[in-house]
C-alpha cells in the first residue's frame, strides 16, 4: 500500500499491552498511515502524570496527538472517536458500511465490546477492586472472566444469528467492530482467560490476525513489549 504523506503527522502516546492502543495502531495499519509512538509506562503509573494527563485528563491510554501543518498540536482521546476521525480523514479502505443500518449495526457491535465490556475490565478498575474493594487474586479473575465472558457471549449471539455477518463482523472487510472484537480476543490472550464457547467471533477473529494490519499491532511487536 502506499502510504499517505501524512507519515508522522500523528503520535500515539500508548503501552504495548492496552486493548484500546492496538484498536488504533490497528486503525493506522489499515489506513496506511504511519505514526510516531511514545510509550506511556502504564505499570509505573506515568499515565497518571501531570503530562499525560494534559494531554488525557482520564488518564486513558491512547491518546493521539495530530501534527498537522498550519495548526497547533491537537489531542484525540478515545478509542472509538479515534477510529473513526481516521475514517474521515482517510475513507479508504473504509471502516464503516456503506448504508445507514450497516453503520449503525457495526456501531453497535463496536460499543457493545469497547463501551460496554472493555471499561469494566481495566487495570484501575481492578486496582480499586483490590485495593477498596478487597477483592483478593481469586474474585479479581472472577470477574474478568465474568464481565469478559458476558460481553464476548452477547456479541457471539449477534454474529451468529444476524444475516450481516460474513467474513467478518459485517460483511466481508473489516470494521470498527472487526477490531473492537480483536482487541477483547487480546485481552484474553493476555491475561490467559479460555472462553471457548464464542465459535462465530473465535473464526472472525483468526481472519483478522491473518491480515498483516492486525499482525502488525500485535502486542508482542510493540515499541516496549518485553523480549519472548
Amino acid at each position: 500500500m502506499t502510504r499517505p504523506a501524512d507519515d508522522d503527522r500523528f503520535e500515539i502516546h500508548g503501552f504495548w499491552r492496552t486493548s484500546a492502543t492496538y484498536r488504533v495502531r490497528v486503525a493506522f495499519h489499515l489506513k496506511g498511515v504511519k505514526p510516531r509512538e511514545t510509550v506511556v509506562d502504564m505499570d509505573g503509573g506515568e499515565q497518571n502524570g501531570e503530562a499525560y494527563r494534559r494531554l488525557n485528563p482520564l488518564g486513558g491510554l491512547p491518546a493521539v496527538v495530530d501534527h498537522g501543518p498550519g495548526q497547533p498540536p491537537v489531542p484525540l482521546t478515545q478509542s472509538l472517536a479515534i477510529l473513526e476521525f481516521l475514517d474521515e480523514l482517510y475513507p479508504q479502505p473504509p471502516l464503516l458500511p456503506s448504508d445507514a443500518h450497516g453503520r449503525a449495526r457495526v456501531r453497535s457491535i463496536a460499543q457493545m465490546l469497547a463501551a460496554d465490556t472493555h471499561p469494566l475490565i481495566t487495570p484501575r478498575v481492578r486496582k480499586y477492586l483490590s485495593t477498596v474493594g478487597g477483592f483478593d487474586a481469586d474474585a479479581s479473575r472472577a470477574w474478568l472472566v465474568h464481565w469478559l465472558g458476558t460481553g464476548l457471549r452477547a456479541v457471539e449471539q449477534r454474529l451468529a444469528t444476524e444475516p450481516g455477518t460474513g467474513r467478518f463482523c459485517h460483511g466481508d472487510q473489516p470494521t470498527i467492530a472487526d477490531i473492537c472484537l480483536a482487541s477483547l480476543f487480546m485481552v484474553t490472550h493476555v491475561l490467559k482467560i479460555d472462553i471457548d464457547d464464542i465459535p462465530v467471533s473465535t473464526r472472525i477473529v483468526a481472519e483478522c490476525e491473518r491480515l498483516p494490519a492486525f499482525a502488525a499491532a500485535a502486542p508482542a511487536r510493540q515499541l516496549g513489549a518485553p523480549a519472548l
